[in-house]
């Protein structure tokens, strides 16, 4: 009976190490972009606006006003696209939105205000047989 609860408490702490392993969050992984400034996962919005559902994936950037200096509009949207590609696709499910909006911010802001002193930039794309196709506001 001892050996059983044994085998039954070990098997227990395996299931429940997998089980947490399954909850660590995949944002927690370094996420790397073609400039190299340093991004992180902030958040996901999902919203049903006029044009269908669109996913709205939000990451931190606190160098993203030197990077806003010394990069081409070019350099920073292949950052925006490859985040989409890498990132958001992997993460989207049924229904599939219509649209994907990535954004950089320097801080951490509240969804839909602006802070002047907060340097942030957005770009839409549609999803396209396992693409980010850029849309065009």
């Amino acid at each position: 009976m001892i050996a059983k609860r044994i085998t039954s408490a070990a098997l227990a702490s395996v299931v429940g190490f997998a089980a947490l392993a399954e909850l660590t969050p995949v944002e927690a992984e370094g996420l790397t972009v073609p400039s190299g400034q340093p991004v992180t996962f902030y958040d996901t919005v999902m919203d049903q606006p006029a044009m269908g559902l669109t996913a709205r994936f939000r990451f931190l950037a606190p160098e993203l006003p030197r990077y806003l200096k010394d990069l081409s509009y070019e350099e920073l949207e292949a950052d925006l696209s490859a985040l989409c590609v890498s990132y958001a696709l992997p993460r989207l499910s049924a229904p599939e939105p219509a649209m994907i909006v990535i954004s950089l911010s320097e801080a951490p802001t509240e969804f839909g205000s602006t802070d002047p002193e907060v340097a942030q930039v957005f770009e839409a794309y549609r999803p396209v047989d396992g693409l980010c196709e850029w849309e065009a506001f």
